[in-house]
């Protein structure tokens, strides 16, 4: 089977080893002359990142570079961006890196030409209708993880250090026009971020499959991202050079970004706290997380659960099952049991329980929790004690 393609579905979407070199062709037929590049400081060092900037000045493109970006990128860190954008009079972003890069790349864009500040966006009511949408420029994603899915979403997630909470920015524009998704650029990621990347794709397809509310498109895209996710996740963390398993994870992380429009759920609901307050990763939290939120959440999903280990071929059907298979997943990928073996107690539990229960994705959970009982599941996650 040939891994590649150009498809047009959420956007326009090109898929495939070696796709890299059409990135300034690509610019400058979306109207680019002065893109600024955006990524982080783990990538802005790397050969191919240089290789990609050079490419693009020998077309004509007089391209500059931002990678001042946290692991959880933060308002300074966009309005930083902006300044920058402005200054080198840009007329376009190009986003390349992980969920970090790509999430502040398209925030940047969202509010380089605004009159108003990035706060004045966050998803709330109808904030979204204040963006001027002509004044926002082109984008162009280039994702080099296979996790958040944020080449394809229409919003960003933004680290207000003030209140220390995670912010969603969202607007239709902040989806790029174009996503490059090159499986030669994630080849050097290493096994740990291989997996923690991966079983955040996972978490994206499993709660937007388990999100209450009428979505079957969503549930379908959402039940083939964890088919590929459960078939070749280990072959890349195993392999990282397997090219083959690489591309149907990019795929796969495109997909549950695809998916939770549908909505997310508690894993969520508790790693952006969780995130903001320890500056932790966020695959990681909700590669640990994950199998106390299913357990709670079992009263209302055992039987779509039974479904879906029916739909990935499961031999023993059921939640069960299902629930064993995420546990020796984890295991097999050395993802820790505990939030503590990452350095994180239970002395601000209860503040987490009520930020969890305030966090937007909290909505789409399968059970509406209070927040004493997300207090309850975080120090169960910390101790490591399922309680099945």
């Amino acid at each position: 089977m040939q891994l590649s393609g150009n498809w047009n579905y959420p956007t326009q979407y090109q898929m495939g080893a070696g796709r890299i070199v059409s990135l300034a062709a690509n610019a400058l037929a979306l109207g680019m002359k002065s893109p600024l590049v955006v990524t982080d400081f783990g990538i802005v060092s790397l050969s191919f990142f240089q290789e990609l900037v050079t490419e693009l000045g020998k077309n004509g493109l007089n391209a500059a570079v931002f990678s001042d970006i946290k692991p959880n990128p933060t308002g300074k860190n966009i309005d930083d961006g902006v300044v920058a954008y402005k200054q080198g009079q840009h007329d376009g972003v190009i986003t390349i890196g992980g969920g970090s890069a790509l999430d502040a790349g398209k925030a940047i864009a969202l509010v380089c030409a605004q009159n108003r500040s990035l706060w004045d966006f966050v998803d709330e009511g109808e904030n979204w209708a204040r963006v001027q949408p002509e004044l926002v420029p082109p984008i162009i994603a280039v994702p080099t993880t296979a996790g958040t899915g944020s080449e394809v979403g229409r919003a960003s997630v933004i680290l207000d250090e003030e209140t220390h909470v995670k912010r969603i920015i969202f607007h239709p524009r902040m989806m790029p026009a174009l996503v490059i998704a090159d499986p030669e650029l994630t080849i050097g990621l290493p096994a740990k971020l291989t997996a923690a990347t991966g079983i955040d794709a996972l978490a994206h397809n499993l709660e937007a499959y388990c999100a209450p509310g009428y979505h079957p498109m969503a549930v379908g895209i959402a039940v083939e991202g964890m088919r590929l996710i459960k078939d070749w996740l280990p072959k890349a963390v195993a392999d990282g050079s397997d090219i083959e398993a690489r591309s149907h994870m990019l795929v796969a992380s495109s997909m549950g970004a695809t998916a939770f429009q549908r909505g997310l759920g508690g894993i969520h609901a508790l790693a952006h706290p969780l995130g903001a307050l320890y500056d932790a990763h966020h695959g990681l939290l909700n590669a640990i997380l994950m199998p106390y939120v299913l357990v709670a959440n079992r009263p209302k999903i055992a039987g779509v659960i039974t479904d879906l280990t029916r739909s990935l071929g499961f031999t023993n059907t059921g939640f069960d099952s299902f629930l064993d298979w995420v546990l020796a997943l984890r295991q097999e990928l050395a993802i820790p049991n505990s939030l503590a073996e990452i350095g994180i107690g239970d002395q601000d539990a209860e503040k987490i329980g009520k930020m969890a229960e305030a966090d937007p994705t909290a909505a789409t959970n399968p059970i509406s929790f209070a927040a004493a009982d997300y207090t309850a599941i975080l120090r169960v996650s910390i101790s490591g004690k399922l309680q099945r």
